[in-house]
């Protein structure tokens, strides 16, 4: 596995979970990494993009709640999602993606 995300979880309406991906920095380095979500019967949807530079993006359903940011080491470049104010309607798995490649998936759960 290239792109390993983790931090998903249960969460109430209003809560926080912070999703990390964790790649090669040799690989992915220089890569921008993008995050997805893929509700249950809906299409995978955009959510967040973050480049080496550090510019950013975010779709308008998650901007001013959602913040993807980076952080690289010798080894490894990991983006985090810090998911806030959570709703119902994100639940989702969420999957992080560079270079046309996808990590396995993490699966958020927000109860009202």
């Amino acid at each position: 596995v290239q792109l390993q995300a983790s931090g998903g979880g249960l969460v109430q309406a209003g809560g926080s979970l912070r999703l990390s991906c964790a790649a090669d920095v040799n690989i992915f380095g220089s890569a921008a990494t993008s995050w997805y979500r893929q509700a249950p019967g809906k299409q995978r949807e955009f959510v967040a993009t973050i480049d080496s530079g550090g510019y950013t993006d975010y779709a308008a359903s998650v901007k001013d709640r959602f913040t993807v940011s980076r952080d690289k080491s010798e080894n490894t470049v990991t983006v985090f999602l810090q998911m806030n104010n959570l709703k119902p309607v994100d639940t989702a798995v969420y999957y992080c993606a560079a270079y046309n490649k996808w990590g396995q998936g993490t699966l958020v759960t927000v109860s009202s």
